[in-house]
């Protein structure tokens, strides 16, 4: 049975466990196979990890690198970093990883998702969409590229094409709230929530579990994505890996 998910999400900068502030400024915070073994130990939900280098640098995916995180996880883990070709999809799947999240080649390639579904399955397909607000009135631009590059494209449509060419799951980043903890963009899950009929994944601005328990009480099953309060603690923004006792997590993620 399907049910909310509480996932945090891990960025990876020059091998390290980096957070960052609306896309920039990464702030390093340890090894993240160390952060893998403790989050096992929390028994989350599912967690992503995001190497947030190799697209930016046209570099293919860390085999080595996954390939150790997948053998220490005990949860799902989602991949995601420089992946552009089936060929590479079906390795990294092999290596032990039950999601990966495609972005740039996903939002420049949607073709690239039907292929790699028919190969691996649908449920293993996640569309990153990175998502900043245009302008005051409420409209938004995709980015990719770590927020460098636009993309002409409305991030509705774009969303429904990916779902159609068989993304078995959509993840929704918004730039603007990227580390701010001033909370998740609701009027972007809003749009785009209605306008698809797959699991979604949202991330960007959770400052509080009370975040989380919100986006869930407001749309039910969810996976409610977080980096900052997972892996940061107190206003300092000193690295301290954390996940919610099984009261609060049994709280924040019942859905009514």
């Amino acid at each position: 049975m399907l049910r909310a998910r509480v996932i945090p999400c891990l960025l990876i900068h020059k091998g390290g466990l980096v957070k960052t502030i609306r896309f920039a400024d990464p702030k390093y915070l340890g090894d993240p196979i160390n952060a893998v073994r403790i989050l096992n130990e929390k028994q989350v939900d599912e967690i992503i990890v995001l190497d947030i280098d190799a697209t930016v640098c046209s570099r293919p995916p860390d085999y080595d690198l996954i390939s150790s995180l997948a053998s220490r996880c005990r949860m799902p883990l989602c991949y995601g970093g420089g992946i552009n070709t089936v060929e590479e999809i079906e390795k990294i799947i092999s290596l032990g990883v039950e999601k990966v999240a495609l972005s740039h080649s996903a939002v420049c390639s949607p073709k690239l998702i039907s292929t790699a579904a028919k190969r691996v399955g649908s449920q293993s397909i996640v569309a990153v969409i990175d998502i900043r607000k245009r302008d005051v009135w409420g409209g938004y631009q995709v980015f990719t590229h770590n927020g460098k590059h636009k993309v002409k494209r409305n991030p509705i449509d774009l969303a429904k094409e990916l779902v159609a060419e068989g993304a078995g799951e959509i993840l929704i980043n918004s730039i603007d709230r990227d580390g701010t903890r001033s909370g998740y963009d609701f009027n972007l899950v809003d749009s785009i929530r209605s306008a698809v009929n797959v699991p979604m994944t949202i991330l960007g601005g959770a400052g509080s579990l009370d975040d989380l328990k919100l986006l869930i009480r407001r749309y039910g099953v969810i996976g409610a994505a977080a980096g900052s309060i997972f892996v940061l603690k107190g206003r300092y923004r000193a690295a301290l890996i954390q996940y919610p006792q099984p009261h609060q997590k049994a709280l924040i993620s019942r859905v009514d």
